[in-house]
Order: C-alpha cells, then sequence, then structure tokens
C-alpha cells in the first residue's frame, strides 16, 4: 500500500502538467473520450460528441481518438462516422489500422493500453455556424467487440500555414 502511494505522489506532477498542457491548446474545440463499460463495444453504445462552431470561415481537423488493450484480437477496426448538423448529413466508414504486420502495435503505448489519434476529416471547412454532432459506432463483425477501453472525437483548428 506504501509503495502505491508513493507512486501515486511521484507521478501526480506529470499528470497535472499533461492535463494542463492539454487545457493550454487555443486550437482544440472539443477533445472528449468516453470510457466503453467493461471493454465490449456493441453496436447499440455510439459515442455521441456535439461541437459548436463559431467561425465556419476557418478550417478544422477531426480525429477519432481509441485506446484498446493489449488483448484486442484485431489488428484494424471499422468504425462508422455519423454527421449532422447545419447544411452537414451523412455517414462514413472508416478503417483505423492498430497493428502492423508483424502484430506490433502502432499506437502509442502504456502499460497494456494503446491509444490512436486518428484523422478522418483534415482541413475541413463546416457549412455554417452552428452545433454539429458526431457519432461513432463500431463496425466490425463481433458484436460486442472486446478489449475497447474507450473511445473519443477531436476537433481542432488545422494550423494555418502561410
Amino acid at each position: 500500500m506504501k509503495a502505491a502511494r508513493n507512486l501515486f505522489f511521484a507521478a501526480l506532477p506529470v499528470l497535472a502538467m499533461l492535463f494542463l498542457n492539454g487545457c493550454n491548446d487555443p486550437n482544440m474545440i472539443v477533445d472528449q473520450n468516453t470510457p466503453i463499460e467493461n471493454h465490449n463495444w456493441s453496436y447499440a453504445n455510439t459515442i455521441k460528441n456535439t461541437v459548436k462552431i463559431d467561425d465556419p470561415a476557418l478550417v478544422y481537423n477531426i480525429y477519432i481518438n481509441l485506446r484498446v488493450t493489449g488483448e484486442y484480437k484485431y489488428s484494424n477496426i471499422f468504425v462508422l462516422l455519423h454527421k449532422s448538423g447545419p447544411k452537414l448529413k451523412g455517414t462514413t466508414r472508416f478503417e483505423i489500422k492498430l497493428a502492423d504486420l508483424d502484430g506490433e502495435w502502432l499506437g502509442q503505448g502504456s502499460g497494456n493500453l494503446y491509444s490512436y489519434q486518428v484523422p478522418v476529416m483534415t482541413n475541413f471547412k463546416f457549412p455554417e455556424k452552428g452545433t454539429y454532432t458526431f457519432v461513432i459506432e463500431q463496425n466490425m463483425r463481433d458484436n460486442p467487440l472486446h478489449e475497447v477501453n474507450d473511445v473519443g472525437l477531436r476537433v481542432e483548428k488545422a494550423k494555418q500555414s502561410y
């Protein structure tokens, strides 16, 4: 118990720094992750995120965030991204590569978790000012899909290159 407490207090400054750095990103609009109950992602458990866009003249990057455990049995995952909002409606299917041909995880590892932040829409212009909804749905044959820890969405202002 004492070793766990010491480890917690040793890691606390690093966690605080990571949290504060994440809060200072002026380009971030939304960066939300939703835990998947019991690490079993069913078709019915869709992940919904809303995004308020105030300046449709800007371009944005949209990412799917994903964390799987080392026991996830596939080298990829298919997801559906449902989009709706002012003058925007549609669904796109994406394949996210999680491991290379040798089975080496491509994500950032931390213990038994592998994190991915995959760009799915880059330099995207929203049609107009307003609130947009993005719903992420798993689209694999397994239902539920085991060993998915959490899923989310990140929307950020794209960095302008001059």
